[in-house]
């Protein structure tokens, strides 16, 4: 992957963060969008001074036009984009279905799959025309059952999935590889946003347990990217030890 252009959404923390560090070790250069500027210049501070080139593009997935024009600014070598992953996710509140919040809910349905849909769909025509790329979604297990307070995240990881596969159907007669990441439970910044910016409840959610983490999540984004191109990791469910399932999971008291 050395010399490889990787294009990371979310890039500011969590997996995220994660991947732009992994692959900026293994030598590839980055793009990386985020919304907060000062993350973004510090994570570019950081990984340029490891001899790798970094462009950061600071949005809001979620504004498409912002979206369009900071891929139209993309010059030269920028636009020849090796690896897009979509990362940038979010779910706010464990609201059951009927009492939910209609305008919180759109931020993670425009977040989630909009997004993804809209960068995925800016970024792939080039690598149809250049012959090579590499599509990978960050998913989540739970887009293979919903849980009580979750549908509506659920709902949104299922799509995922299906986009996934739609996707690598549509590009099945072309060099282009589409991968489907589908997480467990991970600690990142991600429960945190789910309670609202409640820590102790988010902390509450990895109790007894040695969830992953964000590096772990990027290694195996990292493996399924420099696979040989005859090889396509279609998708990956990868948890925690004592995981068994979205909502099945064993707790001990001395972790």
């Amino acid at each position: 992957m050395k010399g490889k252009l990787i294009f990371i959404t979310g890039a500011t923390s969590g997996i995220g963060e994660g991947c732009a560090r992994k692959f900026a070790a293994m030598g590839s250069n980055l793009i990386l969008n985020g919304r907060n500027t000062e993350k973004l210049e510090a994570l570019k501070e950081e990984l340029t001074a490891q001899g790798v080139e970094v462009l950061t593009l600071p949005f809001d997935v979620r504004d498409r036009e912002t979206m369009r024009q900071a891929v139209d600014s993309l010059e030269g070598k920028w636009r020849n984009i090796d690896v897009l992953i979509n990362n940038a996710g979010l779910v706010i509140g464990m609201d059951k279905e009927y009492e939910g919040s209609l305008n919180e809910w759109d931020i993670v349905i425009d977040t989630n799959i909009k997004a993804l849909l809209a960068m995925t769909r800016m970024i792939v025509p080039g690598m149809v025309e250049r012959g090579s790329g590499h599509i990978i979604n960050i998913g989540s297990i739970a887009g293979d059952a919903a849980y009580a307070g979750g549908s509506v995240y659920c709902a949104t990881k299922a799509a995922v999935k299906a986009l996934s596969d739609g996707l690598r159907i549509d590009l099945v007669d072309t060099p282009l590889r589409v991968t489907n990441i589908k997480p467990g439970m991970v600690e990142t910044n991600f429960s945190v946003v789910r309670f609202r910016g409640d820590k102790n409840k988010a902390d509450a959610v990895y109790e007894g347990l040695k969830p992953l983490t964000g590096d772990d999540i990027a290694d195996v984004v990292y493996y399924a990217a420099s696979a040989p191109a005859h090889i396509q990791i279609a998708e990956v469910l990868v948890m925690p030890t004592n995981q068994a399932t979205g909502t099945v999971c064993h707790r001990q008291k001395n972790i």
